[in-house]
């Protein structure tokens, strides 16, 4: 929708807090004795405990009637969040012109109800019909023991979350028709993981595609974020809901190629919080990009998780920078190393060597080699290889839609070491590790693009670079690991000039950990992550190798 139309933002950090007060459903309010009516002092005695089956259906029955007469304040009573849920359903009613709402519930399961909804979307003089289907779960209202509706702006649409807002009216930005770097169109419908990204370029570039906008009901994304820690939610396009008229599409050429594109879908899908990068090293253009989340999150891009052992390509670059050791020198495996009271071990089954080189323990993935080195550094030693030489952690990637840009602070501590082998404060999105390897590859930082900074004049990072020893050694080292290294399963069968380097990161609250890979073929590099995927070849690895062997 045009920038100035009016909404209403629902949820956002505002929401969380004073909502929070009303969420979950079994930290209740302690019953005063007795049977029933009151407490000793005559005080309403607060029920505790799940709602019952009856109270779940009642409380259904009473919200889904009040929304489907537009009572936007008394379907809000219903909730445990009476001000974020009348805020959305007043702009359902009110600026997203949603009329003649039917609400069909499904089979309850415990105190959670499916239902359907049927609707119209009408807007000065067109109309359109509306269909989707949400669900909701009943609580224990904390204060008051009442049932009410746990409220999420998703039980009002799938699509919405924190800080969204729901709109009808003329689109914020004419439509496009993105092509690959041939001219192949790309869609939705074809490249399902692309939605997020298509509607990013669209609201960035629609106007100077020469387009014409039509007239939709969209969610705008304002910024409430997505929650694990893994974006902001800035900078996404609006999510179109339904087309009252249509608008003309100008063309958007991206860099995108349609093969690799396929590919990365098809891998992708094969595992579930998954995320896959391909990269052109010799250019920086982004080949292909794919999502498989249930949120629809451009992890991709925005996903800020720790990389694991993958962040040892970096690592072991500022330690041949830094004349501390050589692929061929020293960098012992033992069972155990310690830093700053903290000890670190290696994965199961690695059998020490006191006396491997550094390539060795790079391909082995051995922890314990590079934190042994942490006493030769200093505080910010990786900080500086991460920034001057790899282009990472320092917001000025100008990729054509929202990216992070990788982040490693110069942690004191114990995290001085753990940010070597990945884990720590360290953190970074299959975007950045895809360039990292790139980087690796060529010894030149090329700044991911996904459009030419041709069609806007925006300037791209840059970054001094590898020297061609430190290339020669990380290349020789990232082969090592992808023939005969713990990378070696994942890029079996594939020829040519191949490297690679797994990574597997632990993070608190998850009984199995990430799983990461990056890995490089001829003149393509990709990166790949899956959340709780286990060790980096077990799932990123044939994410990444499934990409290459078309790509590469």
């Amino acid at each position: 929708m045009r920038k100035g139309a009016k909404a209403a933002v629902v949820g956002g950090v505002f929401a969380v807090m004073v909502g929070g007060a009303g969420y979950g459903a079994y930290n209740f309010v302690t019953a005063l004795s007795g049977d029933g009516g009151s407490g000793s002092a005559g005080t309403p005695v607060v029920r505790t405990g799940p709602p019952s089956r009856d109270e779940v259906q009642e409380t259904t029955r009473k919200f889904f009637a009040a929304w489907e007469k537009g009572q936007a304040a008394e379907a809000a009573s219903y909730t445990n969040y009476e001000e974020g849920a009348e805020g959305l359903l007043a702009a359902y009613r009110d600026d997203a012109h949603i009329r003649d709402v039917t609400i069909t519930p499904g089979t309850t399961s415990g105190r959670t109800v499916p239902f359907s909804v049927k609707a119209t979307v009408a807007y000065e003089g067109k109309s359109e019909p509306l269909a989707y289907d949400s669900e909701l779960t009943v609580v224990r209202g904390k204060t008051t023991g009442k049932a009410l509706v746990d409220w999420q702006p998703s039980v009002v649409h799938p699509e919405l979350r924190k800080g969204d807002t729901l709109v009808t009216g003329e689109a914020s930005a004419p439509p496009i028709r993105a092509v690959d770097r041939d001219g192949v169109e790309l869609s939705k419908e074809k490249y399902p993981s692309l939605g997020p990204i298509l509607d990013a370029l669209r609201d960035k570039y629609g106007d100077q595609a020469g387009g014409e906008p039509g007239v939709e009901l969209s969610v705008r994304h304002t910024g409430g974020g997505q929650g694990d820690g893994q974006g902001d939610g800035q900078g996404e396009g609006d999510t179109t809901l339904v087309t009252l008229a249509k608008g003309r599409a100008g063309e958007l050429r991206t860099t995108l190629s349609a093969t690799a594109q396929a590919a990365a879908e098809k891998a992708v899908a094969k595992f579930p919080e998954s995320s896959v990068v391909a990269v052109k090293p010799s250019t920086g253009e982004v080949l292909a990009v794919a999502n498989h989340r249930e949120d629809g999150f451009n992890a991709a891009f925005l996903g800020k998780l720790a990389p694991g052992s993958t962040m040892k390509i970096i690592s072991a670059a500022m330690l041949i920078d830094n004349g501390i050791t050589t692929a061929t020198g020293p960098a012992p495996c033992p069972p155990t190393a310690a830093w700053q009271s903290q000890t670190f071990k290696n994965i199961d089954g690695m059998d020490p060597n006191e006396n491997a080189t550094l390539s060795e323990s790079f391909a082995r993935s051995c922890n314990t080699a590079f934190v042994k080195y942490a006493d030769d550094l200093e505080v910010d030693s990786l900080t500086k290889e991460a920034k001057e030489r790899f282009g990472l952690g320092r917001d000025d990637w100008k990729v054509g839609i929202p990216s992070f840009d990788g982040s490693v602070p110069a942690s004191g501590g114990p995290d001085t070491a753990a940010n070597m082998i990945g884990q720590g404060q360290v953190q970074m999105s299959p975007l950045n590790m895809a360039s990292v390897t790139a980087t690796a590859m060529t010894g030149s930082f090329r700044q991911p693009v996904i459009v030419s900074p041709r069609l806007d004049d925006r300037q791209l990072a840059t970054a001094k670079g590898l020297s061609a020893s430190t290339v020669q050694q990380l290349r020789q080292m990232m082969n090592r690991t992808a023939t005969s290294g713990t990378a070696a399963t994942a890029m079996s069968g594939l020829g040519g000039s191949i490297g690679a380097k797994t990574g597997s990161a632990e993070v608190d609250g998850q009984a199995v950990s990430n799983s990461w890979f990056t890995g490089y073929r001829g003149d393509v590099a990709a990166a790949a992550m899956t959340q709780e995927g286990g060790h980096g070849g077990d799932a990123a690895g044939p994410i990444v190798a499934s990409v290459l062997r078309v790509a590469g």
